[in-house]
């Protein structure tokens, strides 16, 4: 672990929007590593899970010899953000995941990849965030899951109207279905490098 003033922060850089999280994190003007070996995972004080397609990271994480330490490191306390298909790879279920997809938990929830449908299905909308004070967030969601059942540990960060959940946290973890990284909202990354600034 390094410096507690200027934390360290990777990104699981197998497949997905890696660049977009290593902007936002720059931004915020923190240490941004790629991470796709585990020495390099021991290299940080928090971890992203950027979206993509989590059956792909799922193979990948272990095709590079990355699923135990990740799961290793969540169990030992570090922090972890993952947004739509990371938010899947953070849950302790997921809902018709294809055969043999594993996850590397950690979110007391079950999540359901594609839940809107495909990607003709993406769309945007505006979330109240009662952790931001009620302001709102607006919100791109592609070819998103949903949060369908939220267990005890679990808590509500953000729903939909309707009521439907898309954001969730727990203890030092931070699940999003849709992609604060594309829009340039930072709010979700500063709530997560609170967490890596309170575990250092």
């Amino acid at each position: 672990m390094v410096s507690t003033t200027r934390p360290h922060v990777g990104v699981l850089a197998l497949q997905g929007d890696v660049r977009e999280h290593v902007a936002v994190l720059r931004s915020l003007e923190v240490e941004v590593s790629l991470v796709r070996r585990p020495e390099e995972l021991a290299a940080v004080d928090g971890l992203v899970i950027p979206g993509g397609e989590s059956s792909v990271i799922d193979k990948l994480s272990r095709a590079f010899g990355m699923r135990e330490p990740i799961i290793a490191a969540r169990k030992s306390g570090m922090p972890m953000y993952g947004t739509c298909a990371g938010l899947i790879l953070l849950a302790d279920d997921i809902v018709d995941g294809i055969e043999g997809q594993q996850t590397f938990g950690g979110l007391d929830v079950v999540v359901r990849r594609n839940a809107f449908g495909s990607q003709v299905d993406s769309f945007e909308t505006e979330l109240i965030v009662p952790a931001f004070d009620d302001q709102t967030v607006h919100a791109v969601f592609i070819r998103a899951p949903l949060v369908e059942q939220v267990g005890e540990r679990a808590e509500v960060v953000a729903s939909l109207d309707d009521g439907r959940v898309v954001a969730v946290r727990q203890g030092a973890l931070l699940g999003t279905s849709f992609h604060p990284e594309v829009t340039g909202e930072t709010r979700f990354h500063e709530l997560f490098l609170q967490a890596v600034r309170a575990a250092a």
